[in-house]
């Protein structure tokens, strides 16, 4: 985890360690003084570049707001146990209506779905351009040593497993990270070899490389989604302004790709590329600090 007041990262030991950041805060004296002074907020996140970017984002955006904010990577399913549990406050971080569905069917009914922060994102196979395979079909051994793919948990690695048995496919799908997929991806484009990774947009591979996603006649991807944000229930009460600007946050794909490519490319801590895009962004951020209109 990321705090940012201290600047330093912090490696959970376990769940259970998310229970300090939201235990004891319902009390009606601890509640009006986090409307009044700010208070702590841990949002979790999974390790993707995509989320990354959005977590760090909010993050200083609620730090600017008076807020002391910690930011916890964890996995995809713990990561939506936590807020339903009320061990964590919220995400930013949920690839809806397919990619995270099955953690959706089971853990929303117990958080507070605040809508879409952005939406046309997608997931699915890609590939670079230089190859002339166009569709999975196509994705055998004839043409791939293996899929590329991210860690186990993802809801993007369940989906190709249905790929793979609805396209009848003998292709292993290797578990390795959103840091590891990138950097096999590149060495194969720098190198022409063929190569298929489990991808998504906004992603800043797609601003990097010539990549298009393979087509899909089985419909197992889904071509238009949005991610989410999810709150614990509660929040409204006790902390009634970052909870409204949790439900302002709104960007653009455009917006998440500048974060993404100014860690990626730039070389800029998460932090610091976050608040480069906040910085240049005035108006937008300046909306969603916007609480007064809206209470």
């Amino acid at each position: 985890m990321f705090n940012f007041k201290s600047g330093k990262w912090i490696i959970p030991i376990s769940l259970s360690a998310l229970v300090l950041g939201a235990c004891g805060e319902g009390s009606n004296e601890e509640s009006s003084a986090a409307e009044d002074e700010g208070g702590d907020i841990e949002l979790v996140y999974v390790t993707w570049e995509s989320e990354v970017a959005s977590s760090n984002v909010i993050g200083n955006v609620l730090e600017e707001a008076g807020y002391d904010v910690t930011l916890t990577s964890i996995e995809q399913a713990q990561m939506w146990q936590s807020v339903a549990q009320g061990d964590a406050d919220g995400f930013v971080a949920g690839w809806l209506p397919s990619d995270m569905k099955h953690d959706y069917e089971r853990y929303g009914d117990d958080m507070v779905e605040l809508g879409p922060n952005l939406e046309g994102n997608r997931t699915g196979l890609a590939v670079p351009e230089y190859m002339d395979v166009t569709s999975i079909e196509e994705v055998t051994e004839d043409n791939f040593d293996e899929i590329v793919g991210i860690d186990a948990g993802a809801g993007i690695m369940s989906s190709t497993e249905e790929a793979l048995e609805a396209y009848d496919l003998d292709i292993t799908l290797r578990s390795t990270s959103d840091a590891v997929m990138t950097a096999q991806l590149g060495e194969a484009i720098e190198n022409e070899e063929p190569v298929v990774v489990t991808a998504w947009q906004p992603h800043w591979i797609f601003n990097t490389y010539d990549l298009r996603f393979l087509e899909d006649p089985e419909g197992i991807y889904e071509e238009e989604e949005e991610i989410r944000t999810m709150v614990r229930e509660g929040l409204e009460e006790d902390h009634p302004e970052a909870y409204q600007i949790l439900d302002n946050f709104y960007w653009e794909a455009e917006d998440m790709n500048e974060v993404m490519l100014d860690i990626s490319e730039n070389e800029m801590e998460p932090a610091e590329a976050a608040q480069e895009w906040i910085d240049n962004n005035r108006d937008t951020v300046d909306e969603w600090l916007d609480t007064e209109s809206d209470s």
